[in-house]
């Protein structure tokens, strides 16, 4: 199915915390790219190459294929599933050793230096739950794309937590930005689509007003310029499920309001979507946004 996006504008907007920025070496870093639940290392061949041709940034892209995603099943096996209380391990060691491995190849490129992360989407908290496990002594820099950071709130009617308690683990252990001041993060979401409840209070209106009208009355010019789509609607849902509300704005599939962190360097583009699994390079918005990250 082709996917239409609305122009890039890179008009950005900026939200930064109060404290001070920390200090960061010029000098080029080797960055890893790390895969969204269900994309494999391919979709990213093209923001690799964008980022050592125009930018002398050499990367790693962790080596994922999407069958590989099929492990996560093991998690149904954890009783932790089911209670939403799931843990990242032993669950997900298969994508943290394919990122340990990644790493130590990036470490060799950067001979000495530092490196730089970039997680797109459940690649963004990976992320973090890496650096908790594996440490971060070598990494001075977090770049998410479109992840969602944050836990849906909990008992919240028609809310159900998709991540069955992996994010509400990452918010309480892993470490939020500011804890090391040697380490930057910079979280940057997509304003591409607002969502909208499933039912709303003018669509409660139509139906008396359609009602009223007799065979002695001009039907009336109805008009739905108030009224939300049906992807709308859709999308607003998918919302709810990510951060408790429908009416908000997002990529279309992760919330603004969720892809930032308090005390991060947040960044929000608009007419950005949520790359979809296995889209082509045309329609892959957020190579254009790591491009102009590192520009």
């Amino acid at each position: 199915m082709a996917v239409s996006f609305s122009p890039l504008h890179f008009k950005p907007s900026f939200c930064f915390s109060a404290s001070p920025l920390p200090k960061f070496s010029c000098s080029i870093r080797p960055a890893v790219i790390l895969p969204g639940l269900g994309n494999n290392s391919g979709d990213y061949d093209k923001l690799r190459l964008i980022l050592q041709k125009r930018y002398g940034v050499p990367s790693v892209v962790v080596k994922v294929s999407r069958i590989d995603w099929l492990r996560n099943a093991a998690g149904l096996l954890d009783p932790n599933y089911w209670r939403g209380t799931l843990r990242p391990r032993p669950v997900l060691d298969w994508y943290l050793n394919k990122t340990d491995e990644a790493i130590q190849e990036a470490k060799e490129l950067a001979q000495g230096e530092a490196l730089s992360l970039i997680g797109h989407s459940a690649g963004g908290w990976l992320a973090r739950v890496y650096m908790e496990e594996f440490g971060i002594s070598h990494i001075s820099m977090l770049l998410t794309l479109g992840t969602p950071h944050l836990p849906p709130p909990k008992h919240l009617p028609g809310v159900i937590d998709q991540t069955r308690g992996l994010l509400n683990y990452v918010d309480k252990y892993c470490s939020k930005p500011g804890y090391n001041p040697e380490l930057k993060y910079v979280c940057i979401a997509g304003r591409y689509i607002q969502g909208a409840r499933l039912f709303s209070y003018s669509d409660a209106n139509t139906i008396p007003a359609a009602a009223s009208i007799t065979n002695n009355q001009p039907a009336p010019e109805l008009t739905i310029a108030n009224t939300p789509t049906f992807r709308a609607r859709f999308v607003g849902q998918g919302y709810k499920q990510v951060c408790g509300e429908s009416e908000v704005w997002g990529d279309g599939v992760v919330p603004e309001v969720s892809a930032h962190l308090e005390g991060a360097i947040n960044v929000s583009f608009d007419g950005v979507y949520h790359s979809p699994v296995g889209s082509d390079d045309e329609l892959r918005p957020w190579v254009k946004v790591g491009e102009a990250s590192f520009g």
